[in-house]
């Protein structure tokens, strides 16, 4: 159902352009939307007018158009005056609206195949025939975008979102919760990677402008079919989800960049447990002090490369082995050792995981 925001705007618009007072009601004769409140009480002859075999009349010094939805009566468009001039005129808003009762029905029934299609709630025969029906290829390359913004509490992403970006016919903006919006992106180029990227860029800066902080845009692989676009929608969710924990500092996290963590996402929390208390007894790999965290971090941002790490911790080499042997005496792993630092590595991610678990609970 058109809204009447909309309706008011339309009619104003026309009104401006026309100089024809215009007024919108429903089948019973009362007032949806008006241009003005100087109209004397039509509603009975709206009612008449409503079941007359008519539609179009002039009464008592106004003209009357009946707008259809399809086959049924919808709303009445009364417009002040009579004669030629305004008939046409009367016509043609009584058209627009029509047009627009029209264009917003199908975008609601799009936007309600698209929830239900990420939501896999609809059969694969249903899939096909309903595209078909709302004139949706079926065969497109698309991906599912997830928006998220601190601020959705206080400003309608969802709106905003469509504002900037819906003028494209072949994307689908919808909601399927209240914190995050969903973009099903049709990618053309042959580098998807760079075309996503540089879309998610424009959203993110768009939405900031605007107003919203933190907004943060996460995206799964690109998919062939219409059947699969959940499951991109799937990896979008689970790509945000895993970017909150594991890199903080993106605001744009791809599914297909996760690696490991995506791995530890899918874990028990008591499987992790036992594994943080195999390799580390009843202590935890983040409980070292903030030399030790800083040391280890760099020396694995450095590819478990000596030199190079003292170097950029202004340390003598002798001073990082010796924090290094330290370590090792410490948890058992000697993080020289490629096996030794991978499992130390895992384990650090295992904590941040159970933490924010935790926290979320």
């Amino acid at each position: 159902m058109i809204s009447n925001q909309i309706l008011q705007g339309t009619i104003d618009g026309l009104k401006s352009i026309s100089r024809v007072e215009l007024c919108v009601v429903d089948t019973e004769g009362k007032e949806v939307v008006s241009t003005t409140t100087n109209l004397n009480d039509v509603s009975r002859t709206a009612r008449e007018f409503a079941t007359s075999p008519a539609d179009s009349q002039e009464i008592q010094g106004y003209s009357y158009f009946k707008i259809y939805d399809e086959a049924q009566l919808e709303y009445i468009l009364i417009a002040a005056g009579t004669g030629e001039d305004v008939y046409m005129i009367g016509k043609m808003v009584a058209f627009q609206i029509q047009n627009l009762i029209v264009a917003y029905k199908e975008r609601f029934d799009k936007d309600n195949f698209v929830k239900n299609l990420l939501l896999d709630n609809l059969l694969l025969v249903d899939i096909y025939s309903r595209a078909k029906k709302l004139h949706i290829q079926a065969d497109a390359k698309r991906v599912a975008l997830i928006i998220e913004s601190e601020s959705h509490r206080d400003f309608n992403v969802l709106e905003a979102v469509r504002t900037h970006f819906g003028s494209n016919s072949k994307d689908f903006i919808t909601a399927v919760d209240e914190s995050d919006v969903i973009i099903v992106k049709e990618v053309e180029d042959s580098d998807h990677k760079r075309e996503i990227e540089r879309a998610a860029k424009n959203i993110i800066t768009t939405l900031e402008k605007a107003g919203m902080e933190n907004v943060h845009v996460a995206y799964g692989t690109v998919v062939n079919e219409i059947k699969e676009v959940s499951r991109s929608y799937k990896e979008a969710k689970m790509a945000m989800d895993v970017g909150k924990i594991f890199f903080e500092e993106r605001d744009i996290v791809a599914y297909s960049e996760l690696g490991i963590g995506r791995l530890i996402y899918q874990l028990p929390l008591p499987l992790c447990k036992l594994f943080i208390r195999e390799i580390f007894g009843g202590k935890s790999p983040d409980d070292f002090d903030e030399e030790t965290l800083v040391t280890i971090a760099r020396f694995f941002e450095n590819s478990l490369n000596v030199s190079e790490t003292s170097r950029q911790l202004y340390i003598h080499r002798n001073t990082l082995v010796y924090r290094l042997d330290k370590l090792q005496k410490t948890t058992g792993l000697d993080l020289r050792v490629f096996e030794d630092a991978i499992t130390f590595k895992i384990a650090l991610m295992v904590v941040k995981y159970m933490k924010y678990m935790e926290s979320i609970d």
